[in-house]
């Protein structure tokens, strides 16, 4: 049996392969495009988060800070 570890960089390179690189270069295209204005910084900044959740997304663990 894979361990966790092994598993999730198996499924994180198939991810990058077939599609992952993609929709993380469209989250960084995004993220410039919206902080080229004042009103689109925190959104922007945002987008930048997602890009390595959209690289990357086995394995990865999302905090919620209130």
């Amino acid at each position: 049996m894979l361990g966790t570890k092994t598993s999730s960089l198996l499924l994180n390179i198939l991810w990058a392969v077939f599609g992952g690189l993609e929709l993380a270069i469209g989250y960084l295209a995004a993220g410039v495009v919206l902080c080229c204005t004042i009103i689109g910084i925190p959104l922007g900044l945002q987008c930048f988060k997602l890009v390595k959740l959209a690289f990357l997304p086995f394995g990865a663990r999302i905090e919620i800070k209130v």
